[in-house]
């Protein structure tokens, strides 16, 4: 993890354009917050930043450093990364939000990769089935699954050849021998384009907030001979366990605690076999189909074979 000197070589840098900012008096402001007020070093990062770009009449889409480089969505692994895509718009989703414009799936040769284009920003609108040649979009990482964001500065060029998308799905099966923590009924921040799930009511990146729930399925299955994390979102685990968002928070409204719904889910999925798809990030294949291969299994005994691998 960066240290706090790193953090202020990069805010600095991020400034030097616009303001008249050492490293120093960076660093300073970042220690006091850090070890006078235990503030978190991400948050007092984001502290500092939002000070600079009020002094410099900023958006933070505006501090895009020079020279993004070119790359294949399928070898996007940072997090915050400047970046140069040739893509062909996949998929377009209804927003979700009224301060998103656009979101969607691009994909390249290597795969696909989901985009989120906000309203500020002032882009012209994407076609599906169109490609394009998009200049300067910034990574974003949560959970291991990366997407890209348009932002003020993306250069949009459509291009006179079709690029082509690959497939970048998996399909796995096996017993499904264990739930991780963080399945079930949780609350995600509801500050805009983020999602991270809230630990004791806070969000790693915004601190304490007011979270939003959500229902999801962190699981492991187990073929025998090796294990796959994966992850169900709010739609796959209604159709997996019967249970929709409105249900579980009614249980856990009458239980007075939201682990109820993961034991009833336990209940219901572990111990049965499943096939799943759908495209890999990091170590977990994020479930976009399934279905249930028939039979049960000991899950006991096949989750100890699991954590013996």
């Amino acid at each position: 993890m960066p240290d706090v000197r790193t953090h202020a070589e990069e805010i600095s840098a991020q400034f030097s354009d616009h303001l008249d900012v050492s490293t120093d008096e960076v660093e300073t402001q970042l220690r006091t917050l850090v070890d006078d007020y235990s503030v978190p070093l991400e948050e007092a990062r984001r502290s500092v930043t939002s000070e600079y770009l009020e002094e410099a009449g900023l958006d933070r889409d505006e501090l895009a450093p020079g020279g993004s480089e070119s790359t294949l969505v399928g070898e996007i692994d940072t997090d915050e990364q400047w970046v140069d895509l040739e893509v062909q718009v996949a998929d377009l989703w209804e927003p979700g939000h009224d301060s998103i414009g656009q979101v969607g799936l691009l994909g390249d040769d290597s795969g696909t990769i989901k985009f989120v284009a906000f309203e500020t920003s002032d882009l012209p609108e994407l076609e599906e089935g169109a490609s394009y040649a998009l200049g300067n979009v910034v990574t974003d990482e949560y959970e291991g699954s990366y997407s890209v964001k348009l932002n003020r500065t993306t250069t949009i060029e459509e291009l006179d050849h079709d690029v082509e998308v690959g497939d970048d799905s998996v399909s796995v099966e096996g017993a499904l021998v264990d739930l991780q923590a963080g399945s079930g009924l949780i609350k995600r921040c509801p500050e805009e384009d983020c999602t991270r799930v809230l630990q004791n009511g806070r969000c790693s990146e915004h601190g304490q907030v007011d979270g939003e729930f959500d229902l999801r399925i962190k699981a492991v299955l187990d073929d025998g001979d090796s294990v796959q994390e994966v992850i169900f979102d709010e739609a796959a685990t209604e159709s997996l366990t019967g249970i929709d968002l409105a249900e579980a928070k009614q249980m856990a409204q009458d239980a007075l605690d939201t682990t109820v719904v993961e034991e009833e889910i336990t209940e219901r999925v572990t111990g049965r076999y499943y096939r799943v798809h759908g495209p890999e990030f990091r170590r977990y294949v994020l479930v976009d189909e399934f279905e249930e291969l028939g039979g049960e299994t000991d899950a006991e005994q096949t989750l100890i074979r699991a954590r013996s691998i």
